[in-house]
């Protein structure tokens, strides 16, 4: 028994020296990622092991002329292994495509109305999850340095991954796999509570205090609330305490650690 664990250790050490990301292109790439800046030196080091490993399993592709650096390739990786960071990497198993766009793209939608009429129409996103598939990105709306001079709760890359996270049960629908220490009572009451008191205040016309998106679906609101988690979550916990409390233990870390 000892020895098929002494196995298991050295392999997955073999893999880590394999997997690893050079430093100094490591540093490079954080230093512009203000969402890392509560981690430590023990959790950036665990977050750059993710890292490679996830790079092992997953293909970058640049689209419409997009020049793709390592860089901008590590920086995107980075953000979204901060979602699995005292996870498990298997969450984003199923799936191994990361798709860039320069800009904003255009996605053609069909749906049916009441009377079963079919409607074409057009959108312009910043990014986009599909189940089994890819995650699709612009990199206009990644680059970090836009998201920091912004200073909103916005992220799109925490908000795609979010969505392949949400999607692990084979569907988007604002319930994610829970942790074995979590009710899904509890979640269900807070995040309904919130997502209802959301719509009643934009039925009403009011200011809310979270991107008004996060009002188009349940699925939509996790992902919102997963990006404000991370980049405000002084303003998530004050407006939405609860929430904050059920993404702590599902994300398992608490970005208010070092916020005083």
């Amino acid at each position: 028994m000892g020895f098929i664990h002494g196995i298991k250790r050295w392999y997955l050490s073999s893999v880590l020296r394999k997997a690893k990301i050079p430093f100094q292109l490591w540093q490079e790439s954080i230093n512009e990622l203000v969402v890392l800046n509560r981690l430590n030196a023990k959790q950036l080091t665990r977050l750059r092991k993710l890292s490679g490993l996830f790079l092992r399993e997953k293909q970058f592709t640049a689209v419409a002329g997009l020049d793709l650096s390592e860089k901008m390739i590590v920086q995107i990786t980075a953000q979204a292994c901060l979602l699995i960071l005292n996870r498990n990497l298997s969450d984003f198993d199923g799936w191994h495509e990361i798709i860039i766009y320069p800009d904003a793209f255009i996605v053609d939608y069909e749906h049916v109305d009441d009377a079963g009429v079919i409607h074409s129409s057009e959108r312009t996103l910043g990014g986009e999850a599909w189940g089994r598939g890819p995650v699709i990105l612009s990199w206009a709306d990644s680059d970090p340095a836009r998201q920091s001079s912004r200073g909103t709760g916005s992220n799109v890359v925490l908000h795609e991954f979010a969505h392949k996270l949400d999607m692990l049960n084979g569907v988007a629908n604002g319930m994610p796999v829970l942790n074995q220490d979590m009710r899904r009572e509890d979640w269900t009451q807070k995040f309904s509570c919130a997502y209802d008191r959301l719509l009643r205040g934009l039925e009403h016309g009011r200011h809310v205090s979270i991107d008004p998106y996060a009002a188009q679906s349940p699925a939509e609101f996790f992902a919102v609330v997963s990006e404000y988690f991370f980049m405000l979550p002084l303003h998530l916990q004050k407006h939405y305490p609860g929430v904050y409390g059920e993404l702590r233990k599902y994300y398992r870390q608490d970005p208010l650690d070092k916020i005083t």
